[in-house]
């Protein structure tokens, strides 16, 4: 590789050389080709002379400070705090994306906050947070990013979270994960036409990553399904992506059933019914996964985590709110010394279901 960059871009990691005189993005499936000036699907890798280049690195659409269970992440440090940024764009074309005016952005001028990795990790420090969060858009399309902030995070002792769609190649898949501490996974569906046909993407690399994970990787995982109504909630297909899962993952990984809401493309649908999703969770449970959590919907018993073992409720949850948290230090049950899944630590003061903007007012630009 080489070239000439444009000093004020970073310099992209994974692409080659074509015979034809294009350059391909070796990121993800999309597999973009790219003459000079040319962007990729996600807009925010782009070929500058002869070399790929991250236009976002070092921006970002804002930051917050969240409960780590809004990510959603139930058994990664269940109470603390995590501050979560993104940038802009998108390897997906999710026609139901719910952060659609961040993810489809295509207005560098929107990425008003300026941090290099050091000043993300030491505000992350400051405001007490045990991690930070990579979410909002999808941490792949700006990896380079990413990595250095989670290597900044990391010498401070800062944990790392990556929300994402797991649609990248198998070699980006394995240095970008080995800077994750944890990840929330959206398996958007568990059908090809699904995901060809609403996410311009494909089925199977999704499940290569979950599966990488869980078997090849330390990284803490977790699982969301977003739940759109016609769509890919029919008895048959969850059942499938449940025993899926249960085969080939384990069934201790937890599962996130989430409710649809109008919105980008599908806002003509109606929102997902909190009956389909306490439906969902049932099939969940009967293939034989031991959590399975419902989120954007008041339900308390889809908040619960219970003890695999003897099945007391050990984290009852509000929301986003820790209520009553019995685990001993090492996670185990206190009523059946069972252990649950997970990374967990003695709890003072749950931080609660607020999230808090904030501006890093000391960052500059790399």
């Amino acid at each position: 590789m080489g070239g000439n960059i444009v000093s004020d871009l970073h310099p992209g990691r994974w692409w080659h050389r074509l015979a034809d005189g294009r350059i391909q993005c070796d990121l993800c499936p999309r597999d973009c080709k790219l003459r000079d000036g040319q962007r990729g699907a996600c807009f925010v890798r782009q070929r500058l002379g002869d070399a790929m280049v991250l236009t976002t690195y070092g921006r970002s659409s804002g930051f917050c400070i969240d409960p780590i269970e809004k990510k959603p992440l139930n058994h990664f440090h269940p109470g603390s705090s995590t501050l979560s940024f993104g940038t802009a764009g998108c390897n997906l074309a999710c026609k139901f994306c719910q952060n659609w005016d961040i993810s489809k952005s295509q207005d560098m001028d929107r990425l008003m906050d300026a941090a290099a990795p050091e000043a993300i990790a030491e505000a992350a420090a400051d405001h007490g947070c045990r991690s930070v969060a990579f979410t909002y858009n999808d941490p792949v399309i700006f990896a380079e990013y990413a990595m250095d902030v989670a290597d900044a995070c990391h010498a401070r002792g800062l944990k790392t979270v990556a929300v994402t769609a797991g649609y990248l190649h198998e070699r980006a898949r394995r240095e970008f994960f080995a800077c994750m501490d944890a990840a929330n996974v959206d398996l958007k569906a568990f059908s090809e036409d699904f995901y060809f046909k609403l996410t311009g993407a494909h089925l199977q690399p999704v499940l290569d990553t979950l599966t990488y994970l869980r078997h090849e990787t330390d990284c803490w995982l977790e699982l969301t399904t977003l739940l759109i109504p016609g769509m890919n909630d029919s008895v048959a297909e969850l059942g499938a992506m449940c025993r899926w899962i249960a085969t080939e993952l384990g069934r201790d990984v937890p599962l996130h059933l989430t409710a649809f809401h109008p919105d980008y493309k599908l806002d003509t649908l109606p929102p997902t019914p909190a009956a389909t999703l306490r439906q969902a969770r049932r099939i969940a449970l009967d293939a034989g996964l031991l959590h399975v959590y419902t989120g954007n919907v008041h339900d308390p018993d889809g908040g619960t985590t219970y003890c695999p073992g003897c099945g007391h409720g050990v984290i009852a949850r509000d929301w986003h709110r820790i209520l009553r948290y019995e685990l001993d230090d090492t996670g185990h049950c206190p009523h059946c010394g069972s252990a649950i899944a997970g990374h967990f630590e003695p709890i003072q003061t749950p931080f609660g279901r607020h999230r808090i903007p904030i501006r890093l007012h000391t960052a500059s630009r790399p």
